[in-house]
């Protein structure tokens, strides 16, 4: 309800209470069942009009502040919460950073492993041809054994 309309609705009911004033602290006979006594009916019922109000207003109070205590705990534990997982999302991150930067010097050894043995392969290959062009000079050059047999 906006506080206009309370607004509103207190200034006429103060309005009617002053209009109608005689007549709510006109006396009257009241009974309460075993004793009997005179007094402004109206002004009793306002009284207690005004206590229950004030009673309403104190619960109010009261259910508010419940809430609002609830909600502080709940953003308390919303929060811790949040921090509980942003540090477990970190500790992930340090975690994979670990593991791709062991797996990425794995790579690197295995890497440089295998250019070892291609070298040595390629050192191979080449001591061979080398072999191979030096026993093919010697032919070319000394003469073949069976050369002479075959072109004399």
């Amino acid at each position: 309800m906006p506080l206009f309309a309370l607004l509103l609705f207190a200034v006429l009911a103060v309005g009617f209470v002053a209009l109608n004033w005689p007549a709510i602290v006109a006396v009257s006979d009241l009974s309460f069942g075993f004793f009997h006594f005179q007094a402004p009916l109206g002004l009793i019922l306002l009284g207690v009009a005004v206590i229950e109000a004030a009673l309403f207003l104190v619960y109010i109070v009261w259910l508010q502040g419940g809430v609002l205590l609830e909600a502080r705990r709940n953003s308390r534990a919303l929060a811790d919460a949040r921090a509980l997982a942003e540090q477990a999302e970190a500790s992930r991150f340090s975690e994979l950073k670990h593991q791709l930067s062991a797996s990425l010097a794995e790579q690197a050894d295995a890497q440089q492993q295998g250019f070892a043995r291609l070298a040595e392969k390629i050192d191979e290959s080449a001591n061979g041809v080398a072999a191979s062009v030096g026993e093919l000079e010697d032919r070319l050059f000394r003469g073949a054994p069976g050369d002479t047999a075959r072109g004399g």
